[in-house]
């Protein structure tokens, strides 16, 4: 069967929005799954419903990557977001068509720069994994590419400057916090190392906007089914190995001024994606619902018997639970639109929901010690200091995380703390190994024992959780309803 290109499309009858043609305005940094079942997704909507009439040309971000592949498929690739809305199954397939090419910096850097000359170019957006924005000194500036990411923008904004074009707006995606502002910080330390001069650094500072964002789509990436990758291609009539899979849930929080929302197609075409003064708070509410709910459950739940997340969301204690830990304990603390939370709580239940995918809880369990300190502590704290009462889900979570570590612990080994669950299997907790002896160290310990030693262990929370009233007792409670009367009886006792 045909790959898929433009001849090949016209042909199998697709009857989506296609642009062939349209001038080049995005250099994207990254070609990976997640980029192009995200950003890729919001730009190719922006085109068909706002009039962008944008392309996107990725830049290969490593010397391995898919630059041939997309190139022979003409920037073509399939979109599936699958998932569940409103307690519906979703699985809506979209042709992208905003990707032009893309280009391998590593033999074509002089397209790369080419490019960055353009008058057409107006935005440039990144992803270059959490390890991409770092200043290193062995970038130079003559090199073809330097080496890091950040030397290579300061290259590429350089170019743009002597060829006298306008700034940009840089949309940087990596996963770090104030993600924009570090990627600015690494440019102009680019700047001192390779003594560029000063009417360069004050177009930099003063005529690019460096924006901080905040991504939210899981992305698996890929089909891994085989049979249904055949099933798919007969159905589409063509082959695709550059089939992309996300969930339905999408949102972008970007850092930024008002007058992005004119510069930016996205508010036109109806996409999920907000330019705000800040992005802090929707951090902070990403963490605490939807991280927080995960860490907040899951560890119960496996002890309860459950393996993967979708199951816990049709099991009535386990899913109450979560919804009282949200809206009850969780979003009366966020500095926040109480109602847009709602909606995002909403949303995920939806997404725990997610037909498509097995989220194993083992997985969601690796490192929890740091993760409920995260995730969770915050929203505890605050709401104790709010209420004047403990919050009984996120106690009880408290709680699960300490059984979860403790549950009848057989071993500590090279890969971690082997524990038997009620069930009767064994499985292996994953953490820092400090954390991991210290429950180990504690396997003989009393409940009352083991809980004072965890909360007053300033490593772990950094501070002595037994001075907030009440909690020690609380979780003693907790922990042995569930070594007691199993998880699912503790889960109840909080509803």
């Amino acid at each position: 069967m045909a790959i898929l290109n433009y001849d090949v499309l016209r042909q199998s009858g697709y009857a989506g929005y296609v642009l062939e043609n349209a001038p080049e305005k995005v250099m994207q940094f990254g070609e990976g799954n997640f980029l192009r079942a995200f950003v890729d997704d919001f730009f190719d909507i922006a085109n068909e419903k706002a009039g962008f009439n944008g392309k996107v040309v990725l830049v290969q971000p490593i010397a391995q990557g898919l630059t041939e592949l997309i190139n022979a498929q003409q920037g073509l690739y399939t979109l599936y977001l699958r998932g569940s809305e409103k307690g519906k199954k979703v699985d809506d397939k979209r042709v992208i068509s905003c990707v032009s090419r893309c280009l391998n910096p590593y033999g074509d850097w002089e397209k790369v720069l080419e490019l960055a000359r353009s008058a057409e170019l107006e935005i440039i957006v990144s992803n270059t994994t959490e390890a991409g924005i770092v200043h290193e000194t062995e970038s130079a500036f003559g090199q073809q590419p330097p080496l890091s990411f950040p030397a290579k923008l300061t290259r590429v904004l350089f170019e743009r400057f002597t060829a006298g074009q306008k700034g940009l707006v840089i949309l940087s995606c990596e996963l770090i916090d104030n993600n924009g502002k570090e990627l600015q910080k690494c440019v102009n330390q680019y700047i001192d190392d390779w003594k560029l001069d000063d009417d360069f650094r004050r177009w930099v500072n003063e005529e690019n906007i460096f924006c901080s964002t905040l991504v939210d789509r899981i992305v698996p990436g890929r089909i891994r089914d085989q049979e249904e990758v055949k099933a798919l291609a007969e159905k589409n009539g063509y082959d695709d190995p550059l089939t992309d899979v996300g969930e339905v849930f999408g949102f972008w929080a970007i850092e930024g001024p008002e007058e992005l929302n004119d510069r930016l197609p996205f508010k036109k075409a109806g996409v999920p994606v907000v330019v705000v003064p800040d992005v802090t708070p929707y951090k902070k509410r990403k963490v605490r619902i939807l991280n927080g709910a995960h860490t907040g459950f899951v560890l119960g739940a496996y002890l309860a018997g459950f393996d993967i997340v979708r199951d816990c969301m049709n099991n009535e204690s386990v899913l109450g639970f979560m919804n009282k830990m949200l809206y009850d304990e969780v979003i009366p603390t966020l500095p926040l639109d109480k109602e847009d939370c709602r909606q995002f709580a909403a949303a995920v239940q939806d997404r725990f929901n997610n037909p498509f995918v097995n989220h194993e809880l083992m997985s969601i369990s690796l490192n929890s010690t740091s993760k409920w300190r995260a995730r969770n502590m915050p929203t505890f704290l605050d709401y104790v200091a709010e209420k004047k009462e403990l919050p009984r889900c996120l106690t009880q979570s408290l709680a699960f995380y300490i059984a979860f570590y403790s549950s009848d612990i057989q071993a500590l080994t090279d890969k971690g703390l082997v524990c038997r669950r009620p069930k009767g299997n064994e499985y292996t907790v994953s953490d820092d190994r400090w954390a991991l002896e210290f429950f180990y160290d504690h396997r003989g310990d009393s409940v009352e024992a083991l809980v004072h030693a965890v909360l007053t262990n300033e490593q772990m929370w950094g501070r002595d959780l037994t001075a907030v009233s009440g909690l020690e007792e609380a979780v003693i409670r907790g922990v042995a309803t569930v070594r007691q009367q199993g998880a699912m009886a503790a889960f109840d006792a909080c509803l």
